[in-house]
Parts: structure tokens; C-alpha cells; sequence
């Protein structure tokens, strides 16, 4: 059972100007095979399918744990996609082709498909698919094969970083390489434990701190790295007995946090006329508000 809570992980800002491309290369950190799509359902179906969840409780409590903040990781990237796209276009009659900017874009989906919003693809428009699910039942086998995700989605956040500077792409980035460094120690950790292996000395992949990058520090200085959440007011409290001990960086403890992250507004996107979205008017919008009232005896 799940619940949802309606904030995004961190605030976005609000974008000065427009850059569909770039929300083309990010689409790669959603529904590529080292997107956060994947990380989630690889992690959800682990959890989904995981054996002697009582006697294997911790490991159980990490990949369960992890999971739920991975749907948080999507509706970032989410968002931040339709931030970035925001602005391309703008509204008039048909005839002035008020949507000429976007025959140009690399993603022209963006524009036909979602009414300038995300897609469950990758940076060239492939729809994500289920082939890029790992579930194999082998408690080592599934840990270490989310230890080699992580490292892949976190150079292909790494490398889309560089590709662009819009504000919005950046500040995303930024949150997730600290959020997914904490899940690649996570991993690491767990395989420690499990096979005596400390895959620690392997990190960081690829060989570079988070402390280069801007957008990264500024999370670093807030404790972000050393904290793992339950994503439960209840459950999941025995990641405590994986997640212990210092930071391998800087060597401050690390933190299990029995809940969710404080969260920020989640961006209210506005009406694109020229795209038929919401496809609501002003009189419809009467009508339905009378009708609401109606239903509620008012």
C-alpha cells in the first residue's frame, strides 16, 4: 500500500526561459535504461517478489525503502521536464502557426503527444520498457545489480548535466547525484554485509566527487548525503541496522530518518490555448464550479 503525498522532493525554480532540447537530453534521466523509471520499477518489483522478508528484514526494509523514494525521484524529473518546455510556444489564432518553434525541437512528441510535458521515453523518444526491469530472486545478485544501476544512472546524470545549464535541469541534477550517491552507498553497504565484500573502495563511479559539480555542494552542505528515508511513519525502521556508521567522504554519520523529506510545492502548470490544454474555459470553468456546488448541496 502506498501513500502519496502532494509536494515534489525539492523546490524547482521557476524557469526565466524556455530550452526544449535540453528537456529532450533530460527525458534520458526518465525513460532511459539508467533512468529513475527504471530504478524504480527494478526496486519495486525486488520488493514486490523479495523471499524471507522476515529473516532478510533489513535488506527487505532498504529495497522497499528506496522504492518509494525513487516515484519521488520520477515526479521530479517530471516536472523539471515541463518547466524546461514551458514558454516554447505561444497562443493566437491557428492560422498565425503559434506553434511554428516547435517543428524544430528535437522531441517534436513533446509538442504532438503530452501538450509540452514529460513522456515515458528516452532522450530519443523510445518509450521506456519493461526489458529494463532486473528482478532475479538472488538477494546478491539484485544488490549488486542496483549497485551498477545506480553507478549508470548517476554518469548519465552526470554527463546530461553537462550538456546544459538551464536553471531547472541543473538545480534537479544537482539534488539527485546527492540522492543517488546515498543509494549507491546504500548498495554497497548492504553487499558489505552480505558477502563480507566492501565494494565501498569501488566509489565514487565514475571517479569523481559530487563536490564538483554546483547544484551538488549546496545539498552536500545540508546533510543530504547521510540521510536515508523510510518513506513510512511505521515501517522499513530496520535500514538502521545497513545504514549506520560515517560517510566514506567526509566522515560524518550517517542518518535513518523515519519518514518522508519536508517537500516543496509541486509546479501548477499553466493553460497552453494553443495546445487545447486544458481545454477548459473561463464559462466552462462557471459550469463546473455550479455543478460542484450543486454536488455538495451548496
Amino acid at each position: 500500500m502506498f501513500k502519496r503525498i502532494n509536494k515534489l522532493l525539492i523546490p524547482l525554480p521557476e524557469p526565466e526561459y524556455p530550452d526544449a532540447n535540453a528537456a529532450a537530453a533530460v527525458q534520458e534521466l526518465l525513460g532511459g535504461k539508467y533512468g529513475e523509471m527504471s530504478t524504480l520499477n527494478n526496486y519495486l518489483f525486488q520488493s514486490f517478489n523479495f523471499r524471507e522478508k522476515k529473516k532478510l528484514k533489513p535488506f527487505y526494509d532498504l529495497v522497499a525503502s528506496i522504492t518509494a523514494e525513487e516515484v519521488g525521484h520520477v515526479e521530479l524529473v517530471s516536472n523539471t521536464i515541463n518547466l524546461m518546455i514551458k514558454g516554447t510556444t505561444f497562443p493566437g489564432d491557428p492560422d498565425i502557426t503559434p506553434m511554428q518553434n516547435a517543428k524544430d525541437k528535437r522531441n517534436s512528441h513533446h509538442f504532438t503527444f503530452s501538450a509540452q510535458t514529460s513522456l515515458p521515453v528516452d532522450s530519443m523518444g523510445r518509450p521506456w520498457t519493461g526489458e529494463n526491469v532486473f528482478t532475479s530472486g538472488n538477494l546478491v545478485l539484485d544488490l549488486l545489480h542496483n549497485f551498477f544501476l545506480e553507478c549508470g544512472a548517476r554518469t548519465h546524470k552526470m554527463r546530461v548535466y553537462e550538456m546544459t545549464n538551464h536553471p531547472v535541469a541543473r538545480e534537479m541534477i544537482g539534488y539527485l547525484l546527492v540522492r543517488g550517491g546515498v543509494h549507491i552507498l546504500a548498495y554497497a553497504k548492504a553487499l558489505e554485509i552480505a558477502t563480507g565484500v566492501d565494494v565501498t573502495k569501488m566509489l565514487p563511479i565514475p571517479n569523481l566527487s559530487n563536490k564538483a559539480f554546483e547544484h551538488a555542494r549546496k545539498f552536500e552542505e545540508q546533510g543530504v548525503h547521510r540521510k536515508l528515508y523510510t518513506f513510512s511513519d511505521q515501517d522499513y525502521k530496520d535500514i538502521v541496522l545497513i545504514w549506520k556508521g560515517q560517510h566514506p567522504e567526509d566522515g560524518q554519520s550517517l542518518e535513518v530518518i523515519q519518514g518522508t523529506p519536508q517537500g516543496a510545492p509541486i509546479p501548477d502548470l499553466e493553460e497552453i490555448p494553443e495546445e487545447f490544454a486544458p481545454g477548459i474555459s473561463k464559462d466552462d470553468f462557471m459550469e463546473i464550479a455550479k455543478r460542484l456546488q450543486r454536488s455538495a448541496g451548496i
